[in-house]
């Protein structure tokens, strides 16, 4: 029988005492007792005790919370920190304000009120990337990217799984660390001589013995010299690279499956960028996520249709980023399999699936066509979705194997070339989907498509045995490996024999630029997927090809994406009577039927018939913008799309108002953006992707942070004072922000007279310093009436004026120059406004921050969701929706004074001209004497 520990009420309330600070100080009930792992009588009785001992406080906030007493909190703000940059809870520094000292002094003073309760230690995603992506700068120095990713990603595993199981009351915890080889342990190692030996046995070794899914081969070496420097080298760098990842706001306790994989998405973004920068022929364990994404939605999975036996396979996983994609969709702990040729990537794709909550994940190394390890007794085994990125055009992909002796039977339908192996992995992908259910998809180079040869005759087997639903084409340079172009196979066995087509996208035109690198963004992912689901035909887009004409003589099974959808845009052709006889081609007019069907009555204010055919302007081109801005048609429709805004608006408030903690962003942004489509596609003349993209890169920039921020700590808006540390330990104030409810929203709201009067300071400041310069610019320089008066710098400032001025009307050796003294009167009278402003200035700015400081205590909940979602969130995404309706005036103005140009001078004008100015040349000819041949 196993013996059990029983922990004792002290180490019970150690332990509740110390997860608490580690969570920043507070923190609700549910998300405390999580990240404990205790059940919730053992929590409420440990709460109780602490409660009565007055060691805790309870809050706000749905569930409840709790909260470090004040005198905790008084007794940490005094500890060092390990940051070069620390954030006080605090507004104000703790300093004694003198009896009648300035308003700056004041503003520098600790309030007399009780401190607020700080606000957890969350770290904003923004900041925890750029913060870990700090990290790598400890090891850049020797090694590539290819080789420092596995020491940081290492670090960023072992913080998590000891923040997450290393203190587990689970029976059976998905990750065992056992004694000596937490997170902790290594921190006890910084500055020995044996730091990389220890890591190396101590943590590492013992972290292997006690999980039987990780290998020695998932881990780098921490005590080689070639690579982290000899002795005191290494030494320092492991240190510094520990004390990172000591941070306080590193802190993982409280991560979940059923809130947000935060530390994931952080392993995703360095993985991005560490793939970028390991170069062609070492990124390719990493597939961008956008491409990951669009294939977990295009296979199928759902929630709907899963459960905890679906299975889902990945033959060259990598890093594992696709096939944990694909169980995101799927929204439930679905069985994971996977296989990495690289053993030190599918290390990687170790630490990635428990870095995503999902441990049970079995990712296994080794070759997949050469020696398949998922198998059912001698045959491969088969999965409910498949999903693959193999290497492009693979030339060894054959080493080792029999092509024509498989005994898994894979290549029936033809071998493959033995120089590419892109149907040697598609073959495989086919092979392990179920006979008669599975669904899969594979990304592979655009020459799938068409090349010829034994690859045209297997294409043949593909296309007549229905498998192949769909086909998307990438634009180029989008992995990492690779800067050819790509495609999607989306693979479905069920209903193969009712299949009549295969669904074409030519997505190849939808990217940004993204450094090196081209990016899909979210608005083509969406258009993407919806496009696919619904398998509509889009012109210069996508289209159901039927199988009849892939299969004709024309094309010959060919599924090159150009034969069948013609992206290419129209040509601009200039109409050559035009050019002849004048007018602007109705027809080019016609261009813009959306905005005609729209605004009917502007073409005719805007056009009129010149000759049949062709048009000239009412008014001059320089007011066509104008005319079309004033136009009522324009008008009711600017008014058609901000009453769809605040349709939506509307729908969503109520949901962003309810954000409460324990809430999962993810799931709110989902259903917000979806919402936000759905509404503008009933936008005239707006393309709702592109309303749908501002929304998303706010979200990014800004939304996601707040958003994350009200899900750990509520409605709160609490300043702090920024406190910057420098190298010698001397620390700085760098004032005071507030991260949901930055300063302008409060002063906007609350202080819009005082920021107004301080506004008409700052202006008249502005005038009076460009009069000074004004001054100096004409009358400085060496022969300048202000010449004299320069300081020995050749700068004006008021001594110098002043002492020459002295002189000068005391006459002497240094006689003034006429009009020198009045101009230096001039300048002392405007330098002295200039002083006297700057100081009113000054104290009104100091009084603002004051006043705006102190009204943070005073909000309520209702003040902080109206500021939060009414004045930051819904004013910007409002100012997107103006910049979309400025966008169409734009776009139609632009074309019409382009056309207006193109045609304002016909043939027969030119040659008038030129006829003119010829004569008026031969008439200067003449005179001068000169003649013309």
């Amino acid at each position: 029988m196993m013996d059990i520990e029983v922990t004792s009420t002290e180490k019970k309330i150690e332990r509740f005492i110390s997860t608490l600070e580690a969570m920043g100080g507070s923190a609700g009930n549910q998300r405390l007792r999580e990240a404990l792992g205790w059940q919730e009588s053992t929590y409420d009785s440990i709460k109780q005790q602490l409660l009565d001992e007055s060691r805790i406080v309870s809050g706000r906030g749905r569930g409840g919370s709790v909260a470090l007493s004040a005198t905790v909190y008084a007794a940490d703000a005094e500890a060092p920190t390990l940051l070069g940059v620390r954030e006080a809870s605090a507004p104000y520094l703790k300093t004694k304000a003198k009896t009648g000292s300035s308003l700056e002094a004041k503003a520098s003073a600790a309030p007399t009120t009780s401190l607020p309760t700080p606000r957890n230690s969350v770290v904003k995603k923004s900041d925890l990337y750029s913060s870990i992506w700090a990290s790598c700068d400890e090891l850049r120095g020797g090694m590539d990217a290819s080789q420092y990713k596995d020491y940081v990603l290492f670090m960023l595993f072992i913080k998590y799984i000891s923040d997450k199981y290393g203190d587990s009351d689970d029976f059976v915890p998905p990750v065992v660390i056992p004694p000596g080889a937490s997170f902790k342990d290594m921190v006890a190692l910084k500055g020995k001589d044996d730091i990389g030996d220890k890591i190396n046995t101590q943590i590492i070794q013992k972290l292997i013995e006690s999980n039987t899914k990780l290998a020695r081969s998932d881990f780098p070496d921490f005590n080689d010299p070639n690579k982290l420097g000899e002795g005191a080298a290494m030494i320092e760098r492991l240190g510094n690279l520990i004390a990172i990842f000591e941070k306080p706001e590193l802190n993982f306790g409280n991560n979940r499956a059923d809130n947000d994989d935060l530390l994931g998405d952080a392993y995703e973004y360095l993985m991005r960028h560490f793939a970028q920068d390991s170069g062609k022929s070492k990124g390719q364990f990493y597939t961008p996520s956008e491409v990951s994404r669009i294939i977990a939605q295009v296979i199928g999975i759902s929630r709907e249709n899963t459960k905890g036996s679906t299975t889902a396979y990945d033959p060259t996983c990598g890093s594992g980023s696709l096939l944990l994609k694909v169980a995101a969709e799927a929204g439930r702990q679905i069985t994971l399999e996977g296989q990495e040729k690289d053993v030190t990537t599918a290390g990687l794709a170790r630490m990635n699936m428990i870095l995503h909550d999902f441990p049970t994940a079995t990712i296994l190394s080794g070759d997949t066509l050469v020696n398949p390890k998922f198998k059912d007794g001698e045959q491969l085994r088969t999965y409910d979705y498949v999903v693959a990125n193999p290497p492009f055009s693979d030339k060894k992909w054959s080493t080792g194997l029999n092509p024509s002796n498989d005994p898994y039977q894979r290549f029936t339908w033809g071998q493959p070339p033995a120089k590419q192996g892109d149907y040697a992995y598609l073959l495989h992908v086919i092979r392990s989907m179920k006979a008669t259910t599975g669904k899969g998809a594979i990304i592979l180079p655009h020459g799938v498509l068409f090349r010829g040869n034994a690859e045209a005759a297997m294409r043949r087997h593909l296309v007549r045995s229905g498998i192949l639903k769909g086909i998307i084409g990438l634009p180029a340079n989008l992995f990492f490996g690779t800067g050819i172009p790509a495609c999607i196979l989306v693979l479905d066995k069920e209903n193969t024999a009712a299949r009549k087509g295969i669904f074409m996208i030519d997505a190849s035109k939808g990217f940004i630029k993204d450094g090196p690198k081209n990016r899909l963004c979210e608005q083509d992912i969406h258009r993407i997927v919806d496009t696919f689901r619904r398998g509509i035909d889009v012109p210069r887009y996508a289209r159901m090809v039927p199988l009849d004409e892939i299969a004709s003589n024309k094309n010959d099974y060919n599924l090159n994406l150009s034969r069948y959808i013609g992206s290419s845009e129209p040509e601009d052709l200039h109409d050559i009577d035009a050019h002849l006889n004048g007018g602007i081609p109705e027809h080019d007019i016609d261009a813009f039927a959306a905005d005609w069907q729209e605004m009917p009555g502007l073409r005719s204010t805007l056009f009129e018939a010149e000759r049949f055919g062709y048009a000239r302007l009412r008014q001059p081109v320089a007011e066509v913008r104008q005319t079309i801005l004033a136009h009522p048609e324009f008008q009711r429709f600017r008014t058609k799309v901000e009453t769809l805004f605040d349709k939506w608006c509307r729908a969503v408030t109520p949901l962003l108002t309810g954000i409460q903690p324990g809430d999962n962003p993810k799931a709110l942004i989902a259903k917000v953006s979806e919402t936000l489509l759905a509404t503008f596609q009933a936008a005239p003349l707006l393309d709702p992707y592109d309303v749908y993209q501002h929304l998303m890169d706010y979200w990014a920039e800004t939304m996601q942070d707040d958003a994350y921020l009200i899900a750990a700590d509520g409605w709160v808006a609490l300043s702090r004072r920024i406190l910057e540390t420098d190298k010698k330990g001397k620390t700085k104030d760098k004032g005071w922000t507030c991260d949901l409810l930055p300063k302008p929203y409060i002063v906007a709201r609350y202080f819009a007279s005082e920021r107004a009067e301080l506004d008409a300071k700052q202006a008249e400041l502005e005038g009076l310093t460009s009069q000074i310069a004004e001054l100096e610019e004409e009358h400085g320089g060496e022969y300048g009436l202000l010449f004299e008066a320069q300081d020995e710098k050749g700068a004006l400032i008021k001594a110098s004026v002043s002492h020459r001025l002295s002189a000068a009307e005391e006459g002497g050796i240094d006689v003034a120059e006429p009009g020198e003294i009045p101009l230096l009167c001039k300048w002392l009278k405007l330098n002295v406004k200039e002083t006297a402003l700057k100081k009113t200035v000054k104290t009104l700015e100091v009084r603002l921050d004051q006043k705006a400081y102190e009204h943070y205590a005073a909000l309520t909940e209702v003040e902080v969701k109206t500021l939060v979602v009414e004045d930051k969130w819904m004013a910007r995404l409002q100012q997107d929706v103006q910049q979309e309706l400025e966008r169409v005036s734009q776009t139609l103005t632009q074309r019409i004074r382009e056309l207006a140009a193109r045609y304002e001078t016909p043939l027969p004008k030119l040659e008038s001209d030129v006829a003119a100015l010829s004569a008026k040349v031969e008439e200067h000819l003449k005179r001068m004497g000169a003649t013309w041949k």
